[in-house]
Protein backbone atom coordinates (compact mmCIF):
# COMPACT_ATOMS: atom_id res chain seq x y z
CA UNK A 1 0.00 0.00 0.00
CA UNK A 2 1.37 3.27 -0.98
CA UNK A 3 1.04 6.35 1.33
CA UNK A 4 -0.88 9.15 -0.42
CA UNK A 5 -1.30 12.86 1.03
CA UNK A 6 -4.80 12.23 3.02
CA UNK A 7 -6.58 9.42 4.64
CA UNK A 8 -4.46 7.25 5.25
CA UNK A 9 -3.67 5.87 8.59
CA UNK A 10 0.27 5.57 8.91
CA UNK A 11 2.31 3.93 11.74
CA UNK A 12 5.80 4.81 11.41
CA UNK A 13 9.50 3.48 13.74
CA UNK A 14 11.51 6.60 13.09
CA UNK A 15 14.57 8.58 15.25
CA UNK A 16 15.40 12.22 14.67
CA UNK A 17 18.56 14.07 15.16
CA UNK A 18 19.51 17.70 14.54
CA UNK A 19 21.16 18.14 11.09
CA UNK A 20 24.80 17.40 10.83
CA UNK A 21 24.32 16.01 14.74
CA UNK A 22 24.86 12.64 15.91
CA UNK A 23 22.71 13.00 19.34
CA UNK A 24 19.14 11.39 19.10
CA UNK A 25 16.49 14.21 20.30
CA UNK A 26 13.55 11.57 19.87
CA UNK A 27 12.68 8.09 18.68
CA UNK A 28 10.15 5.41 19.31
CA UNK A 29 12.93 3.22 18.28
CA UNK A 30 12.91 -0.53 19.87
CA UNK A 31 9.83 0.43 22.16
CA UNK A 32 7.24 -1.87 19.75
CA UNK A 33 5.08 1.35 19.82
CA UNK A 34 4.41 3.00 16.61
CA UNK A 35 3.69 6.50 15.60
CA UNK A 36 0.27 6.45 14.15
CA UNK A 37 -1.66 9.32 12.20
CA UNK A 38 -3.98 10.10 9.64
CA UNK A 39 -2.29 11.86 6.66
CA UNK A 40 -3.41 15.31 5.90
CA UNK A 41 -4.90 16.10 9.04
CA UNK A 42 -1.82 17.75 10.18
CA UNK A 43 -0.96 14.99 13.21
CA UNK A 44 2.88 15.29 12.55
CA UNK A 45 5.13 18.21 10.97
CA UNK A 46 4.64 19.21 7.48
CA UNK A 47 7.68 18.45 5.74
CA UNK A 48 8.18 14.93 7.35
CA UNK A 49 4.40 14.36 6.11
CA UNK A 50 5.16 15.20 2.59
CA UNK A 51 8.13 13.42 2.75
CA UNK A 52 6.09 10.15 3.36
CA UNK A 53 3.86 10.37 0.51
CA UNK A 54 4.97 7.75 -2.21
CA UNK A 55 6.42 5.89 0.63
CA UNK A 56 5.32 1.98 1.14
CA UNK A 57 4.41 -0.48 3.99
CA UNK A 58 8.28 -1.77 5.36
CA UNK A 59 9.94 0.81 2.95
CA UNK A 60 12.94 2.63 4.72
CA UNK A 61 14.36 6.35 4.53
CA UNK A 62 16.65 9.33 5.53
CA UNK A 63 14.27 12.37 5.76
CA UNK A 64 15.61 16.02 5.93
CA UNK A 65 12.97 18.32 7.04
CA UNK A 66 14.35 22.32 7.01
CA UNK A 67 13.35 24.04 10.21
CA UNK A 68 10.17 26.24 8.15
CA UNK A 69 8.29 22.89 7.48
CA UNK A 70 9.67 21.14 10.77
CA UNK A 71 9.04 23.45 14.10
CA UNK A 72 8.91 27.18 12.07
CA UNK A 73 11.61 29.84 12.71
CA UNK A 74 13.03 30.68 16.17
CA UNK A 75 11.00 33.87 17.24
CA UNK A 76 12.57 36.19 19.64
CA UNK A 77 9.17 37.91 20.24
CA UNK A 78 8.17 34.49 22.10
CA UNK A 79 10.80 35.10 25.02
CA UNK A 80 9.18 36.74 27.45
CA UNK A 81 10.01 37.80 31.67
CA UNK A 82 7.49 37.34 33.77
CA UNK A 83 6.86 37.75 37.22
CA UNK A 84 8.29 34.52 39.89
CA UNK A 85 4.82 34.91 41.23
CA UNK A 86 3.05 32.83 38.56
CA UNK A 87 5.61 30.09 39.45
CA UNK A 88 4.60 29.63 43.35
CA UNK A 89 5.58 26.02 44.05
CA UNK A 90 7.79 24.92 41.15
CA UNK A 91 11.35 24.10 42.16
CA UNK A 92 13.15 26.13 38.80
CA UNK A 93 16.21 25.67 37.41
CA UNK A 94 17.42 26.46 34.23
CA UNK A 95 16.51 24.77 31.02
CA UNK A 96 13.21 23.32 32.72
CA UNK A 97 10.66 22.73 30.56
CA UNK A 98 6.96 23.31 31.69
CA UNK A 99 3.71 23.42 30.18
CA UNK A 100 0.59 25.15 30.61
CA UNK A 101 -2.76 26.10 29.24
CA UNK A 102 -2.75 28.88 26.75
CA UNK A 103 -5.62 31.31 25.73
CA UNK A 104 -7.24 28.58 23.73
CA UNK A 105 -7.39 25.75 25.91
CA UNK A 106 -4.39 24.46 23.91
CA UNK A 107 -1.12 22.89 26.13
CA UNK A 108 1.77 25.24 25.95
CA UNK A 109 5.18 24.17 26.28
CA UNK A 110 7.76 26.83 27.97
CA UNK A 111 11.17 25.74 28.72
CA UNK A 112 13.14 28.38 31.69
CA UNK A 113 15.74 30.27 30.13
CA UNK A 114 16.85 32.25 33.61
CA UNK A 115 15.27 33.62 37.04
CA UNK A 116 16.42 35.63 39.81
CA UNK A 117 14.46 36.42 43.17
CA UNK A 118 12.29 38.68 41.01
CA UNK A 119 11.67 37.50 37.68
CA UNK A 120 12.02 34.24 35.37
CA UNK A 121 12.38 34.53 32.09
CA UNK A 122 10.34 31.75 29.68
CA UNK A 123 10.84 31.16 25.75
CA UNK A 124 8.12 29.95 24.32
CA UNK A 125 9.63 28.79 21.13
CA UNK A 126 9.55 25.26 20.60
CA UNK A 127 12.75 23.44 21.30
CA UNK A 128 13.38 22.53 17.78
CA UNK A 129 12.40 25.51 16.33
CA UNK A 130 15.32 27.34 13.93
CA UNK A 131 16.41 23.47 13.08
CA UNK A 132 16.64 21.68 10.21
CA UNK A 133 15.57 17.94 11.40
CA UNK A 134 17.23 14.29 10.02
CA UNK A 135 14.24 11.82 10.47
CA UNK A 136 15.35 8.41 9.82
CA UNK A 137 11.84 6.24 9.54
CA UNK A 138 10.62 3.17 8.91
CA UNK A 139 6.68 2.68 7.49
CA UNK A 140 5.49 -0.24 9.67
CA UNK A 141 1.41 0.73 8.84
CA UNK A 142 -0.37 2.28 5.67
CA UNK A 143 -4.13 1.56 4.96
CA UNK A 144 -7.34 3.75 4.41
CA UNK A 145 -8.80 5.56 7.27
CA UNK A 146 -12.43 4.04 8.26
CA UNK A 147 -15.32 7.41 7.83
CA UNK A 148 -15.09 7.54 11.25
CA UNK A 149 -11.60 7.84 11.32
CA UNK A 150 -11.51 10.86 8.72
CA UNK A 151 -14.73 12.34 10.15
CA UNK A 152 -13.41 12.49 14.27
CA UNK A 153 -9.73 12.76 13.20
CA UNK A 154 -8.97 10.28 16.08
CA UNK A 155 -7.20 6.76 15.14
CA UNK A 156 -9.58 3.69 15.81
CA UNK A 157 -12.38 6.35 17.09
CA UNK A 158 -15.85 5.43 16.80
CA UNK A 159 -17.72 2.28 15.31
CA UNK A 160 -16.11 -0.27 13.26
CA UNK A 161 -18.33 -3.63 12.41
CA UNK A 162 -14.48 -5.63 11.30
CA UNK A 163 -16.25 -6.46 8.14
CA UNK A 164 -14.41 -3.38 6.36
CA UNK A 165 -17.67 -1.65 5.25
CA UNK A 166 -15.97 1.70 6.97
CA UNK A 167 -12.60 1.25 4.59
CA UNK A 168 -13.13 4.58 2.67
CA UNK A 169 -9.19 6.08 2.66
CA UNK A 170 -7.46 6.69 -0.26
CA UNK A 171 -4.46 4.89 0.42
CA UNK A 172 -3.22 2.99 -3.19
CA UNK A 173 -2.37 -0.55 -3.35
Amino acid sequence: MTITNENCVVGIEYEVKEAGATEVVDSNKGTGQPLEFIMGVGQIIPGLEEALVGMSKDESGDIMVPAEKAYGARDDNAVQTLPIEQFEGVELQDDLTLYGQGEQGQTVQVTVKSFDEKEVNVDFNHPLAGKDLMFSVTVLSARGATADEITSGQIGGGHDHGDGCCGSGTCSS
